[in-house]
């Protein structure tokens, strides 16, 4: 089985790509910038942009019937690795304590100049 998961809760896709998809029993979350999907502004603080990217990646995944629970996977990308102790923060909010895996990597740059885009593998 293969669905595109779209919802207006979180950003629409900027590119050609989905906001997810699911394969299987496995759903795959594209990489969540930190926009607004009400009024399309993007917050300045890596703790407000990375909570509204995990808000994002969190809407999408309710739309395919999942919560964070059934996230195994996921891979951030920043811009500053310096603000790794501030993305881990609120990045804890979001998991009630069975974290999934996770890579995070420094980019030089990222769409729309974001400090931070983050992407989710989740089990249904």
């Amino acid at each position: 089985m293969r669905k595109i998961i779209s919802t207006n809760k979180a950003p629409i896709a900027i590119g050609p790509y989905s906001q997810g998809k699911i394969v299987g029993n496995l759903v795959f979350v594209s990489g969540q910038l930190p926009i607004n999907p009400i009024d399309g502004e993007m917050p300045n603080t890596i703790e407000e942009q990375t909570r509204q990217s995990l808000k994002n990646v969190m809407e999408i995944l309710k739309e395919a019937n999942c919560t964070s629970k059934d996230i195994v996977k996921t891979t951030i990308f920043t811009t500053n690795m310096d603000n790794f102790s501030k993305i881990n923060e609120i990045y804890a909010e979001f998991f009630d304590g069975e974290y999934p895996c996770r890579s995070a990597v420094e980019v030089s740059k990222l769409p729309k100049n974001a400090l931070i885009e983050i992407e989710a593998i989740a089990v249904k």
